[in-house]
C-alpha cells in the first residue's frame, strides 16, 4: 500500500486534541472578537502525569499529548483514524509484506540544531527497541533498519504486522536527536522535531507543562497556539473546578462531575474507546483452579445486570456489551453484544455443571478508581455464589501487578483497538494483558490468519473475536463514552480509539466544517 505526500499540513495543532472553532474564539484568557486574532494560548488538564520525555517511555493515552508537543512521528494519525504522511512523506510494504520503505522530509531539524534524515530514524527505532519502555511490543516484530540514502529508509520485519505503521503514529514513530537518545538530559528536556518546544524554566513536574512555538518549524499551519500548558490535575473535583473557573479551556471529566460542568455552560465531546469489566486471565487454573472452566467464566457473565449498572454508577453514559472489539475496530460482531444477557439462574446452573455449586473465592486487586464498581461486582457475582475479594493497592502498581500474573483476575479498563493492536495488547501470547500466556491450537492458527491478512484483518478478527467470547476469556460490562469537555472557545474532535484526542485534530481557526465557524475577511476601513 502506497501514500502520496498530503495532509500532514491540512493536520492542525491544538495542545492536547484542541484547536479553534469559532471565529477568533480564544484560549484562556485570549479571546478575540469576530474575525479578531486567534488565540495566543490555550491550557488543558491531564489525568496522568509524565514519565519522562524520553520517547523510549511513551505511552499511548493520555500522555500523548505532552510527546506530540515536542516530538514529530514518522505517520499522522487522523481523527477517524487514517494515516497520512507526516516526517514519512510516503511508505510502501514490498510484496510479502516484510519490509516497510519510508521516504522522508528533508527540511526537518530537531530542537539542538541536527538533522532529521534516515539515519536519525535508524537510531531511534534501535533505541526503542533496545529501551525495552512500556510499549516496546510496538516494535516486538522489528527485525532491522537500513538506511538507503539519507531520505530513504528501509525497515525489515520478522513477520508482516497489520498494526506496525499504526505504531509509527504512536510511541514508536516518535523521533528524537541522535544526539539526545540515551542521555539523562532528554528525560527531563526533550529534543524533539515537534511544533512546540518546552519551556523549562516555567515548567514544574507534577504540577504543569508549558510549552512555546518554535522558531522555524517546518510546518507552521500545526502551531495554532504560541503557547500550550497542560497542567496535571489528577483529582476528579480539582479538575471540575478547574474547567468551571476558566483555569484549564478542556479537560476529561465523568457522568457526575460533567453535570457540574454542563451547568456551567461547557460542552461535551463524548466518544466511546474504552471497554469496562474483569480480565480473567488465570484460564489455565495456576491460581484459581476454578477459572480454567469454561463453564465457571461463562457463569460469571450471565452474572452480571449489565444495563442497570451502567445506569446506576455511570448515569448511561455507555453501552452495554459482550464483547472486547468495539464497533470501529474492525473485528465487532453485532450479535456478540448481547451474548450473555443477565440470567444468574443460568448463571447457577452452569457453576454446578463445572462442579462447582457452592461457589468459590477469587482475589482480586483493586485501587481507588474501582472501588465503587468492585463493590458492585463483589455483590452480583455473590448471587451466584461466587465470594469477590478486593486486596488494596496503588494505583501506580495495578498493571504491573496484572501483568505480572499476581492476580487471576482483575477489573480494568482496556481501549478497543485496531484488530491486531488488540490481539497484541489482550490476547496473543505476548500480550501485555494475556498474562498467563493463555493459548489453545485453535486460537493460534485464527491469530496467524489475521496476521497475513496484512492491513485488512478486520474479518478475520471477527473469528478471534468470536472464539475469545465464546471461551469467556473476559467479563465485558460496557463501552464507557469518554467524557471530555471543552469552553465554547474551543472545538474538539475525538480521535478514534483513544482515550483524549490527539494534538493534531481540530481545524484551524475559522474552518468552515462540521464543528467549525465560516469566518469571512473583516470589513474595509471606511474611505476618509
Amino acid at each position: 500500500m502506497k501514500f502520496g505526500p498530503k495532509a500532514a499540513v491540512l493536520a492542525a495543532v491544538t495542545a492536547a486534541t484542541l484547536a479553534l472553532a469559532a471565529c477568533g474564539g480564544g484560549g484562556a484568557g485570549n479571546a478575540g472578537g469576530n474575525n479578531g486574532p486567534a488565540a495566543s494560548s490555550l491550557t488543558i488538564a491531564s489525568v496522568n502525569d509524565l514519565k519522562t520525555f524520553d520517547p523510549s517511555d511513551a505511552h499511548i493515552g493520555h500522555t500523548m499529548p505532552f510527546y506530540q508537543a515536542a516530538y514529530d512521528s514518522l505517520i499522522l494519525r487522523e481523527p477517524d483514524g487514517k494515516l497520512s504522511p507526516m516526517l514519512a512523506q510516503s511508505w510502501e510494504y514490498n510484496a510479502d509484506n516484510t519490509v516497510l520503505t519510508l521516504k522522508l522530509r528533508t527540511d526537518v531539524t530537531f530542537t539542538d540544531g541536527a538533522k532529521f534524515d534516515a539515519a536519525a530514524v535508524k537510531a531511534n527505532l534501535e533505541h526503542y527497541k533496545e529501551a525495552k519502555g512500556q510499549d516496546v511490543y510496538q516494535v516486538a516484530s522489528l527485525k532491522g533498519v537500513e538506511v538507503v540514502d539519507p531520505a530513504t529508509v528501509a525497515i525489515t520485519l520478522t513477520a508482516p504486522d497489520p498494526a506496525f505503521t499504526y505504531y509509527l503514529t504512536q510511541a514508536a514513530g516518535l523521533m528524537a536527536s541522535p544526539k539526545a537518545l540515551g542521555t539523562p538530559g532528554i528525560k527531563t528536556d526533550p529534543e524533539g522535531s515537534g511544533p512546540y518546544q518546552l519551556d523549562t524554566k516555567n515548567t514544574v513536574k507534577g504540577s504543569q507543562y508549558v510549552f512555546t512555538k518554535r522558531d522555524g518549524y517546518w510546518n507552521k499551519d500545526l502551531q495554532k497556539f504560541d503557547k500550550i500548558t497542560i497542567k496535571y490535575l489528577v483529582d476528579l473535583t480539582a479538575r471540575t473546578n478547574a474547567l468551571v473557573s476558566g483555569q484549564v479551556d478542556a479537560a476529561l471529566l465523568d457522568p457526575k462531575s460533567g453535570k457540574q460542568a454542563e451547568g456551567s455552560g461547557m460542552v461535551l465531546h463524548a466518544s466511546q474507546v474504552d471497554w469496562q469489566g474483569l480480565l480473567l486471565m488465570d484460564r489455565d487454573g495456576k491460581i484459581t483452579p476454578e477459572l480454567a472452566n469454561v463453564k465457571v467464566r461463562q457463569a460469571m457473565n450471565y452474572a452480571f445486570d449489565r444495563k442497570t449498572i451502567l445506569d446506576q454508577q455511570y448515569l448511561g453514559q455507555g453501552t452495554v456489551t459482550n464483547q472486547v472489539f468495539g464497533p470501529d475496530s474492525g473485528a465487532y460482531v453485532d450479535s456478540l453484544d448481547n451474548r450473555y444477557p443477565y440470567d444468574p439462574a443460568k448463571a447457577k446452573a452452569l457453576m454446578a455443571e463445572a462442579g462447582y455449586p457452592n461457589g468459590f473465592t477469587l482475589k482480586i486487586p483493586t485501587v481507588a478508581a474501582f472501588d465503587g464498581i468492585n463493590a458492585v461486582f463483589k455483590q452480583q457475582l455473590a448471587d451466584i455464589g461466587i465470594t469477590l475479594v478486593t486486596e488494596s493497592i496503588p494505583p501506580a502498581n495495578l498493571v504491573a501487578d496484572i501483568a505480572g500474573a499476581k492476580y487471576s483476575a482483575a477489573t480494568f479498563q482496556l481501549y478497543q483497538g485496531e484488530p491486531w493492536v488488540a490481539i497484541n495488547q489482550m490476547v496473543s501470547t505476548t500480550a501485555l494483558y494475556n498474562a498467563f500466556k493463555t493459548e489453545t491450537p485453535e486460537l493460534t492458527a485464527l491469530i496467524k490468519d489475521v496476521q497475513a491478512a496484512g492491513e485488512k484483518s478486520g474479518e478475520a478478527a471477527k473469528k478471534v473475536n468470536e472464539y475469545i467470547t465464546e471461551n469467556a476469556w473476559f467479563v465485558p460490562m460496557y463501552r464507557l463514552n469518554q467524557m471530555f469537555y471543552s469552553n465554547k472557545k474551543i472545538d474538539v474532535q475525538p480521535q478514534l480509539q483513544q482515550a483524549v484526542p490527539s494534538i493534531y485534530n481540530a481545524p484551524p481557526p475559522c474552518w468552515g466544517g462540521p464543528g467549525g465557524g465560516l469566518c469571512l475577511p473583516a470589513p474595509a476601513p471606511p474611505h476618509p
